[in-house]
């Protein structure tokens, strides 16, 4: 088979890695990739909103599956336009991946199919969510209705740093049209939980759940980014503890879509938090997450190409995931200034160096010139370690981390510990 990935982070590099190693492969195209995929797939120089130029791309070359790593080419109808020439891909349709680029949707679907989530109000305007937060009880969180990169929701603590959010999400404008509508709802306590599941718009297949850490400083304090490191399994979910997260929200939300006459097919990411009421839905996304995947797959032992078919056909199932008994690690590391203003262009030193067979580095923000690694983007790296045992795993992961330097890299200290 000739496969085609679309994106260029971390999350990319992982399914491109794990997708070398299927028998079924011959050739992984990525487009447009980085510095790290261009070691195991040949790289194209198409942006992954460009639809018409991938479509062209996917049929000239033959490619058998495209799969997708991204939100915004799956909100942009991407799976829609492929399927209407005939080609394979994997991913929701634009109706279905409405699950992630509209929360005022997510939140509709769960209100009206009682999937458990924290009660909540929509504004499309800002005076009348400005008003309403006066009266609100604090904590509380505020949304960007829109795809804003992992950033657009804000956790407050006072009143003025509800109205600070609402102001930079509607009147500043800092996430564009994603903006033009809030949710704010009630805040949650508890731990939060990453389940990541295939389907096939009937049928649900978990992966390991695993555990993000979003904020950008240790203890989980400062802004959110897109992630700054996972680990799987996330320890606060039992064996029960999923079969009722598959029983209450993942296969109530497939049924629902379906309902909905938006049949969804791909991956489906419940963010969820562990409650004293049990389990609720904080977001739903529509793909692989970033950075969770790069502490997923490597816990997949079985060959994926498969599995990515049979959420196509149906008949998922015919198919079963093998699971590693293992812990993953996985540290990002990032340009200083992030999720702020961050420089490009510094090397990367240490790449080279000898690692542990337990330890994988998957490039996030790299580029790759003259023989030499470069940074591109917020989030550089993402350092991977597997070990049976979480606290030797953890130590594994930042001894890698600790081989590898580039001007102003920043990583938290913190990424595991929530499992000791």
């Amino acid at each position: 088979m000739k496969i085609l990935v679309i994106g260029g982070g971390g999350r990319e590099h992982t399914l491109v890695w794990k997708i070398a190693q299927s028998p079924l492969v011959k050739k992984i195209y990525c487009a447009p990739g980085n510095g790290g995929i261009q070691q195991l797939a040949e790289c194209v120089p198409i942006q992954d909103t460009d639809i018409d130029q991938l479509e062209r791309f996917a049929d000239e070359n033959h490619i058998d599956l495209t799969v997708v790593g991204p939100e915004t080419p799956l909100s942009l109808g991407i799976v829609d336009a492929f399927q209407s020439q005939g080609l394979k891909i994997f991913g929701p349709s634009k109706r279905a991946a409405e699950l992630e680029s509209s929360k005022s949707f997510a939140k509709y679907v769960m209100e009206k199919y009682k999937i458990p989530t924290a009660s909540f109000r929509i504004f499309d305007s800002y005076d009348q969510a400005n008003a309403y937060l006066d009266d609100s009880e604090i904590p509380i969180v505020i949304k960007a209705d829109g795809l804003a990169a992992g950033k657009g929701a804000f956790v407050c603590f006072t009143r003025e740093e509800a109205h600070e959010a609402l102001k930079k999400i509607m009147l500043e404008r800092s996430f564009g049209d994603a903006g033009n509508k809030v949710v704010i709802e009630e805040y949650l306590q508890g731990q939060e939980a990453s389940v990541l599941a295939f389907t096939d718009g009937v049928n649900v297949l978990p992966l390991t759940p695993a555990q993000d850490h979003k904020a950008i400083f240790d203890g989980d304090k400062g802004p959110n980014t897109g992630g700054m490191g996972a680990y799987a399994p996330a320890v606060l979910i039992s064996p029960n503890m999923s079969r009722i997260i598959q029983g209450k929200i993942l296969e109530p939300t497939v049924k629902a879509m379906a309902l909905e006459r938006r049949p969804y097919r791909g991956v489906i990411y419940a963010g969820l938090m562990m409650t004293k009421q049990g389990p609720k839905v904080v977001e739903y996304n529509c793909r692989f997450g970033d950075p969770e995947t790069q502490a997923i797959l490597p816990l997949v032992k079985n060959d994926i190409i498969p599995i990515m078919l049979a959420c196509g056909d149906g008949k998922i199932c015919d198919t079963a995931i093998e699971k590693v008994d293992k812990f993953a690690v996985c540290v990002i590391m990032a340009s200083g200034g992030y999720p702020g203003k961050y420089e490009k262009g510094k090397p990367i030193l240490g790449l080279d160096r000898k690692f542990d067979d337990d330890v994988v580095i998957f490039h996030s923000g790299t580029m790759f010139d003259e023989g030499k690694h470069f940074t591109s983007g917020g989030r550089v790296l993402g350092v991977t370690a597997l070990g049976s045992d979480i606290r030797e795993t953890i130590k594994r992961a930042y001894r890698a981390v600790g081989k590898i330097t580039f001007d102003g890299a920043y990583y938290r200290k913190d990424i595991g510990y929530k499992a000791l």
